[in-house]
Order: C-alpha cells, then structure tokens, then sequence
C-alpha cells in the first residue's frame, strides 16, 4: 500500500462554445463575420514548437483556448480543457484528484502506482505533474494569455512525461506601458440547492514605463457540495475552497533584455470527495472519515530572456513546494470486515532549470536547442489506521492511537536532457523539420526512521472480530520497528525524435505527415518482494516496471475554406505503444504494483471544424474516434495484469461536441450573444477485465462509465466595459456515470456528472 500516495480546483462543466461576447465586440463590430475575425486559425499564434508560429503552420494536433474562449466557456480548471480537446479523457471523480489521458493511451481510470503521467502538464516553463498516486492540483484559469494541448507525443521539447501529449498553460504577461484591472464574479446554485461562488481579480500597474510593471492576480472560490456522506452524516461533503493568486515583476531595461519573476500560490481544500456508492444512492457515498485531496502549491520562477544577433536566448528557473494530505477509507479492502484507512502527508521540493537558444525567423533554416534539468524530493508520512472503538473492543493495543502502522520515507529523482529542433524550408510551401531529445533519468526511495508496523494486525483483527481467542493473548501487538533502508535506484536513458514533412498547397491549407516517439521512467515498486499478509497463496510484488516506448504515425490538414466560412483540422494516427507500464492491484490486500505487458495498439480520427454562415453566426463540431486494444500479450504478462489480449483500453471510442453560437446588435452600445452545446462522450472501461493473480478469475471492481451527453447553454449582453452573462450546465441534470475506481479498497467508487447548475456570470474591464 506504501505506493498509494506516490504516485486547484473543481471545475465548471462545459458551457457554451462563444457564450460571452468581449467587450471589444461590443463595440464598432467589423463588417466581416466576428467569429471569423477572432477565430481565423491563420491568425491564431501559438509557441508549442518553442517559437511564436502559426497554429496552421505546425505539424502537430494542437487546441488553444485564449482568455475569451476560457472566459466565455466557463472553464476555471482541468474538467472543461478535458470535454473541450478531442481524443482527450479528464479522469477526475474529486478536486485535486486530476489524470490526463489522450488518444487511448490509457490502460486503467485510476492513479498509476507510480507511473509517470502519460500527458505532461506546463504552466509557463514549469512542469507541474508529478507520477501517479499523487493529488494533482486544479491551476486556476483566470487572466491567461493562452492554452495550448497538444496530442501525440511531445517528449522531444518537452520531456518523458509527455507519453500521449502536452498541456501548456501561458500566463500573461506584465504590460508596461497602461494599467489595467478586471474582475470577474460568478454565482451559481446546483439542482440539490447548493451555491458555487468565484471571484477573480486582476491589476496590471506600470511602475516605470516601458521599463517596468508588476502585474497580480487573486482568486476565491468557495463551492457548497452535493454529496451525502452517510458515514459521517454530512450534507453537501465534497465542498470547496480553493484560494490563490500570483504577482509577476516584468523589466525590461534595454530592448534585448527582459527579466521576468512570478511567485504563485494556491490553497485547493476540499471537504470531501466526489465518489459515491450506486447502491447509497445517486449522489450518496460512505466512509468513516471524509476522504481528502487536498494541496498546497507555491512556485517561484524567473525567466531572463535576450535577444541576440540572430537568436533568441531563453533561461527559466524555478523551485516550488507541493504540500498534500491524502486521507482516505480503505475499509473496501477486505470487504467491510476489518476498519481500514490510510493517513498520508507528502511534502514535495522541486528545482527546475531549463535553457534553450531559438534562431530568428525567416531564413532557410530554424533550429532550437536547449538544456533541461529537474531535481526533485519528496517526504512522505504514511499512517495506517483503524477505528479506536475497533481497537478497544477487541483489545488491540499498543498501537499510537488509531495508527497500528506509521512509516517515513523520502524519494530522490532527477531528470537531464538536452534537445533540439530543426526545421529546413524547400520552399514557402514545402519545408521537413526533426527533432531529438537526449534524456536521463533516475529514481531512489529511501525508508527513514521513526516509523513502526505491526505485521500480524490483519490476522489478528480478522480473527478477533470473528470470536475467536488466542490462549495466553495479552491483546498487545507485536509492534516491530521499521529499519532505515535504502532502495534500488531506477535509472533510464532513451532519445526520443520526431520527423514531420509539411506541405502548404495555398495559403489557406496546410497539410502534415509525421511521426514521433515518447517514452516514460522505469519505476521500482516500494514493495517489491513482499507475500500478502493475508494471503501467503497471493502474487509477490514484482521489482518493478521497465520503460514503455510509443511510436506516433500521424496525418493531418488544417485550413480555411469557401473565403473563410469554413475552417478546421483533421488529424488522422496510429500509435504502437510497447512494453507498455499498468498499474495492477494484489486482491488479498489491496497492494499496488507496477509491471509491464507485451504492447497495444491505438488509432483513430480527431477534428475541429468551425463555420461563421453569416455575420455572427458561428456553427462547430470537434471531436473524435478511437479504437485502442491490447495486442501483444504473454499469459505471464496476463496473470500479472489482469488483461486480456483484445481488451479495449480506458478510453471512449466516440467523443465529441456540437455548438451553436448566434451574437446581434441589441442596441448601439449593446451585443448580446446565445450559445448552446452538446457534449457526448461514450462509454469505456475502467481497468482490465480479470484479476491480477488469478487471470481466469473477474475483477471485481471492473466495470464501464455511461455514455453521457451533456448540454449548455448561455444568454450574455456586452455593454463597453462590462459583460453579464446568464447560463444554465447540464442542462437536462443528467446524473451518468462519469467516472468508475479500478481499486478494491474504496467502497464508495463511482463518480457522476454535477447535478445541474443555473448561474450568472459578470466580467468587467478597466
């Protein structure tokens, strides 16, 4: 159970693609279709490939949302990025509890025993995500200067972590020269009569112009709940409040040099989490305490940058601290027989320094290289528990408190690469370009001291609860102290490249063919070697998981067509993934392990397609398909895993969203905008069918989530400065099955859609 751990907040559901009109297009609206005018990939600017480029011009599947298109969606957090990227899965039943999957690269729901994330997560040079079994912070998504996923691997700008792709979070930047203020309000109440409020804020002040500005940003949220947790008899459990902000310095004493320092914190505390119990209830789970995701995060950077003859030099360093309680009931285990949960602290040190040099635009050739280094260590606190009248009726004692196990350890890892890009142009319509990331890895946990463990507590427990006593027991456990130990250190070492050629038939169209490799850190399980307590018939943990390797083949187009009343792209691709790390779960105990099995196979069809009929009228549909399935399979591989050669992965084979968006002129200082989206995602499994061990046997925690279809919609009126808009998400209250724990020791395990929420929203600008 040791791996549970090692491995802000709540979002809005969907809302409606172009629900609220800036205020800029309040005002003197051009005579050209709006959404052409602020939609028009060829306008579009992007810096995925490391430079400032056209989204149409880059060789990759890649959605941006600007702060307009988050604004207008609602989106605060991970859940709206998630519905609103094709090919792109947010498995999140609870706050802080957030795990990206895109393009099937997916084998179970659920944490990942220490697996590295398959999609790497970025705000501004930073990455953020840790390995699974690990609470992963909400960012807050307000005074953004822009987002950017990418699909497919990315591991050659932007490291291991990004198996399946690359989520980049662009904050802005000081002006220097003007002031600025917004703020931003939404209230909103939920169908059970629960209230959500946020608020944001943000001042941009020139100190010195032209040469230096400070910019800051707060934000408050503060959301009832909707979950009834009649273990602890509370209404409205899984409340939050999520607190933060960040302050940016910008100088720039010459017009080469530029000095930027953000410092950031963020305070995610949820009450509770959103899992609930099918048999409860819809909106109704069960644990003796409430189970907690909560997480501290404070980061501080600064990126220098300068502009050479020819070059652009970029450095960014950064350290940051993630501080994260993970309290849980794991009573689920054994059934409900024995009490049983786990009390956990992890306290998380990371120092970043990365540093590249970006040719100038314009001449034949383009190149990037650059240097990348992570220091990383992390504390944990690791406290198993039962319930103190559990203890004293069956006399069990010697334990500290409710705590029969309390253990401490720490973990060391690093990672160092260097990479570069190059692009080379035939011509303005065909051009290759190659990429090649050289990177080395590590990983080392360590047992320290203080810690105690009781190793007969199970059978003790088990048998004591069923009557039974042992001639000449005292009731005291033989409590054992812990050693110091040190672990077996994982290391791996792997290039990853990418080749594309782009071909640029007009200025309107641009296609793409490409193909890109990623792979991910070997992982050592902290357990490995150990029987079951409870089952000495029961698997042994393995060593660990080896490298997984992924290779990319992808077609696509993008472009604009019929003068502009048509825009959008295709992205076609098959993935070979090998070797590939699962997460698999001992049934006696409930222990998670990393192994690996043979291989699997993804491939599918994604799109984005956007038409503006007539003036204000805009009609689109993104989505995708998928089919993802285990291929190559040995029946040693299948006894450890749990899968079954052909079984899908944990993916949807369809999702998409359809959205209508329809903005006039109410009066001369007044544009009104209406927008309506309908969001369907389709089912996919959980886990693995069978249970590791005992391959001929079901799991039976295998199960599938509903296919859902969500709707939205949002009336807003735009008047010079300020913007109110009025919405409605899940419109129809649908309460389906959006999410489904592959693990045996949570009760409560399944995760719905939030009931509906009717709201207003109020945005103004100075």
């Amino acid at each position: 159970m040791k791996g549970l751990l090692l491995r802000t907040a709540c979002a809005a559901a969907l809302a409606a693609s172009v629900a609220i009109a800036s205020p800029a297009l309040s005002q003197d609206a051009p005579a050209q279709d709006d959404a052409t005018a602020s939609n028009d990939d060829n306008t579009v600017v992007i810096t995925s490939t490391r430079r400032a480029v056209k989204a149409q011009d880059v060789p990759i599947s890649v959605t941006s949302f600007s702060q307009k298109d988050l604004t207008a969606k609602g989106i605060v957090g991970f859940e709206g990025l998630g519905r609103e990227t094709p090919g792109v899965v947010l498995n999140r039943p609870s706050a802080n509890f957030n795990y990206f999957t895109a393009r099937g690269v997916a084998t179970n729901s659920g944490y990942g025993a220490g697996l590295q994330s398959a999609v790497a997560i970025y705000i501004d040079e930073q990455p953020i995500n840790a390995n699974g079994n690990t609470t992963n912070i909400d960012p807050n998504l307000f005074d953004v200067e822009r987002v950017e996923f990418l699909r497919g691997p990315q591991g050659t700008l932007f490291g291991s972590g990004s198996l399946a792709g690359a989520l980049r979070i662009i904050t802005r930047a000081p002006d220097l020269s003007e002031f600025h203020a917004s703020v931003l309000g939404d209230v909103a109440v939920r169908g059970n009569g629960s209230w959500r409020q946020r608020y944001n804020a943000m001042v941009n002040v020139p100190l010195v112009d032209g040469k230096l500005a400070l910019r800051a940003v707060l934000f408050h949220r503060d959301e009832d709940g909707y979950i009834t947790n009649v273990g602890t008899g509370t209404k409205k459990a899984n409340s939050l409040i999520d607190t933060g902000g960040r302050v940016t310095l910008m100088w720039k004493p010459t017009e080469r040099l530029s000095i930027r320092a953000t410092a950031s914190h963020e305070n995610s505390d949820p009450q509770d989490s959103g899992m609930t119990s099918p048999n409860l209830g819809k909106y109704v789970k069960i644990s003796d305490k409430p189970d907690l995701f909560t997480g501290k995060f404070t980061s501080y950077n600064v990126t220098v940058d300068y502009q050479f003859d020819g070059a652009k030099f970029m450095s960014s360093s950064n350290y940051s601290n993630f501080d994260q309680k993970f309290v849980v009931d794991l009573a689920g285990t054994f059934g409900g027989a024995i009490p049983f949960g786990l009390d956990a602290y992890a306290y998380r040190r990371t120092v970043v320094q990365e540093a590249r040099l970006v040719s100038d635009p314009g001449g034949k050739f383009d190149w990037v290289l650059g240097g990348f280094y992570l220091e990383r260590r992390q504390y944990l606190e690791y406290f198993l528990r039962s319930r103190q009248n559990f203890l004293t009726t069956y006399n069990i004692r010697n334990t500290e408190g409710e705590y029969y196990l309390m253990d401490y350890s720490h973990a060391d890892s690093k990672e160092t690469a260097i990479y570069g890009d190059l692009t080379y142009r035939f011509s303005d319509k065909l051009w290759v370009s190659g990429g090649l990331r050289y990177g080395s890895l590590s990983a080392q946990g360590f047992t320290d001291a203080g810690g105690f463990s009781e190793p007969n507590y199970y059978t003790y427990a088990f048998y004591g609860a069923a009557g039974y006593v042992f001639p000449g027991n005292t009731g005291y456990l033989n409590r054992v102290a812990t050693p110091t130990a040190t672990g077996r250190e994982a290391k791996g070492d792997k290039p990853s490249y990418r080749l594309s050629l782009s071909y640029k038939p007009n200025a309107n169209l641009t296609t793409y063919a490409a193909v890109s490799t990623g792979f991910r850190t070997p992982v050592v399980n902290s357990l490995a070697g150990r029987a079951s307590l409870t089952d000495p018939n029961d698997i042994i943990i393995p060593s660990g998981a080896d490298s997984d390797d992924l290779t990319n083949y992808e077609l696509g187009v993008k472009g604009r067509w019929f003068g502009g009343k048509l825009a959008g792209s295709l992205a076609l691709y098959r993935i070979d993934w090998r070797n590939i790390q699962v997460q698999a779960n001992r049934v006696s105990d409930g222990v998670q392990f990393a192994t690996n099995i043979g291989g699997a196979r993804s491939q599918g069809l994604e799109w984005e397609l956007h038409a503006y009929p007539r003036r204000g009228l805009t009609i689109g549909l993104n989505g995708s398909v998928n089919s993802s399935e285990v291929d190559r399979l040995t029946a040693q591989e299948a006894a450890y895993s749990g899968a079954v050669l052909g079984t899908p992965l944990s993916s949807p084979e369809f999702q998409g969203t359809a959205y209508v968006n329809y903005a006039w002129d109410l009066t001369p200082k007044a544009r009104a905008n209406w927008s309506l989206a309908v969001s369907h995602v389709g089912e996919f499994p959980n886990t693995f069918p069978n249970t590791p061990g005992k391959p001929t046997v079901p799991m039976p925690t295998f199960d599938y989530t509903d296919a859902y279809t969500l709707v939205n919609t949002t009336l807003a009126i735009a008047m010079d400065n300020y913007t109110v808009g009025f919405y409605v998400e899940n419109l129809t209250n649908s309460d389906s099955v959006v999410y489904v724990h592959p693990e045996t020791f949570f009760t409560s395990r399944y995760a719905r859609l939030t009931p509906r929420t009717v709201g207003v929203r109020l945005v103004a600008d100075f």
